[in-house]
C-alpha cells in the first residue's frame, strides 16, 4: 500500500498565501466582469426590461388615449383571443413563418455550401447575397413595388407577359399578396443566414469529411450524414433568429400592402400597430404584444426540440 506523506508544516503558510491570492484574483475578475457588463445590462434593463413590465401592466387596463388607464383585468386578452382580425393576423404570421423560414434556410445553406467550395468570384457572390440584408427595408420595398407593379410596366408582369400571361395584381389580390410578401422576405433574409452557415462550414474539421470519403461515402452522403449534423448548432441559431425575425415583419407589410387586401397580409406586428397608433387602444395593443412575446418563447422552445439542441452529435 502506498501511503501519502504528510505535507511539511513549512508548506502550509505558502499554500494558505497562494489560496488567498487566488481568492483575491477571482474577486477582482468578478468586479471587472460586473463593471464591463454593467452598461450593457443597464441598457437592456432600461430599454427592454422596463417597457416589458409597463406593457404587462397596461395589458390589464383600458388605456384609450387620451383617457387615463382603467383596470379591467383580463378583458383585453379575452378580446384578443376572440377577435377575428387578431386571429387572422396570427394565422398570417404563422403561414409566413412556416413557408419563409425553412425555404430561406435551405437556400442559404445551398449557397453557403457552393461558396465554401472555393469557387471563382466568391467575394463578389457573397457580397451580392448579403447586400439585401444590410439595405434599408424601405429601399428594398420600393424596389419590389416596381417588380410587383400590377400593370405591364412591372418587371414580373413583363417577364410572364413574354409567355402570354398576366398582368397579375400581385399585391392587390388576396390570392397573391401574401406569397408576394413572402418572396420579398426570403430574398432579403437569405444573406445573414448564408453568412452564418458559411462561417460554420469553414469551422468544420476537414478530417471528418476526408475520413468519410476514404470509407467510400459520396458527396451527398458526406453532406447529409456528416456536414448537416455538425451544423446543428448553427442551424439552431439560424432557426431561432429567423423565427423571431419573421414574427417581427412590419416594414415590408406597411410599405407593400398596409395589411391588405382584406387583411390578407395583416400580421401580428401590424395588427398591434393598428391597435396602438390608429385606434389609440394602448391597453389592448399591450395585451397583443404580450401574446406575441409568449408565442415567440414557445416557438423558440419548439425550435430547440426540432433541431435537437445546440450540440452536434
Amino acid at each position: 500500500m502506498i501511503r501519502t506523506l504528510p505535507r511539511a508544516a513549512s508548506d502550509r503558510p505558502r499554500l494558505h498565501a497562494f489560496g488567498a491570492r487566488k481568492s483575491r484574483l477571482r474577486r477582482k475578475e468578478g468586479r471587472a466582469g460586473l463593471l464591463l457588463a454593467g452598461p450593457g445590462a443597464l441598457h437592456v434593463l432600461i430599454w427592454v426590461g422596463l417597457p416589458m413590465v409597463v406593457a404587462l401592466v397596461l395589458s390589464f387596463t383600458r388605456y384609450d388615449i387620451p383617457a387615463p388607464p382603467e383596470f379591467i383585468g383580463v378583458d383585453n386578452y379575452v378580446e384578443a383571443f376572440t377577435s377575428r382580425s387578431f386571429q387572422r393576423a396570427v394565422l398570417n404570421t404563422l403561414f409566413l413563418t412556416i413557408v419563409a423560414v425553412p425555404t430561406a434556410m435551405i437556400i442559404a445553406l445551398v449557397i453557403a455550401v457552393l461558396l465554401n467550395q472555393g469557387m471563382r468570384w466568391q467575394g463578389f457572390f457573397r457580397t451580392a447575397v448579403f447586400l439585401p440584408h444590410i439595405t434599408a427595408t424601405v429601399a428594398v420595398a420600393v424596389l419590389w413595388l416596381w417588380i410587383f407593379n400590377p400593370d405591364h410596366t412591372g418587371l414580373l408582369n413583363r417577364i410572364i407577359g413574354t409567355i402570354g400571361l398576366g398582368p397579375v395584381s400581385w399585391l392587390g389580390s388576396t390570392e397573391w399578396a401574401m406569397p408576394s410578401v413572402i418572396v420579398m422576405y426570403i430574398w432579403q433574409s437569405i444573406g445573414i443566414k448564408m453568412l452564418i452557415y458559411l462561417a460554420a462550414l469553414q469551422g468544420l474539421p476537414p478530417e471528418v469529411g476526408e475520413a468519410a470519403r476514404l470509407d467510400g461515402a459520396n458527396s451527398l452522403e458526406r453532406f447529409w450524414y456528416m456536414t448537416v449534423p455538425l451544423l446543428r448548432p448553427a442551424t439552431f441559431f439560424v432557426l431561432v433568429i429567423s423565427v423571431i425575425s419573421s414574427f417581427q415583419v412590419f416594414d415590408q407589410i406597411y410599405i407593400l400592402t398596409s395589411g391588405g387586401p382584406a387583411n390578407a397580409t395583416t400580421v401580428m406586428t401590424y395588427q398591434i400597430y393598428q391597435s396602438a397608433f390608429q385606434a389609440s387602444r394602448m391597453g389592448y395593443a399591450s395585451a397583443q404584444s404580450i401574446v406575441l412575446f409568449v408565442v415567440l418563447i414557445i416557438l423558440a422552445i419548439v425550435s430547440r426540440r426540432i433541431v435537437g439542441g445546440t450540440d452536434a452529435h
